[in-house]
């Protein structure tokens, strides 16, 4: 009896312990969702704003680069994977980059937002055939 006893005692305890490591996993999963969404999606995003800025630069835009240097974009080689950047227009003195070294745009194209066409209620009003206006007169 003593046995049997100590058995269910064992088993109870067991199954605390149980509800314990079920909460535990559950914080554990959420701490990851936040990690997730507060960190690596952002960093992601970056990530492909870059690479999309890198492969659109075109001759003629104006850029800066992770250095800190400002210039006009002379020549894009897409084979070596570099950038030539005009640097002074009066010795147009030029210089090699990779393309990982352009860090932005200086004046970045702006989404056009086009304007919202209001949508104009249509009145319509029924024919009055000879009706004279009403007119109240005050006394």
């Amino acid at each position: 009896m003593d046995t049997l006893t100590s058995i269910l005692t064992f088993l109870q305890g067991a199954g605390q312990g149980g509800d314990q490591l079920v909460m535990t996993g559950v914080t554990f999963g959420l701490v990851i969702l936040i990690f997730y969404f507060l960190i690596i999606r952002p960093q992601n995003k970056k990530q492909k704003d870059a690479e999309k800025l890198i492969s659109s630069i075109k001759k003629g835009d104006k850029v800066y680069t992770i250095g800190g240097l400002h210039g006009v974009v002379a020549a894009v080689n897409e084979e070596k994977g570099t950038v030539t950047i005009k640097v002074d227009e009066g010795s147009s003195t030029t210089l090699e980059f990779n393309k990982s070294a352009i860090a932005g745009l200086v004046n970045p194209p702006v989404a056009k937002k086009e304007p919202v066409a209001k949508k104009e209620k249509a009145v319509k009003k029924a024919p009055q055939a000879d009706a004279a206006p009403a007119v109240e007169e005050k006394k």
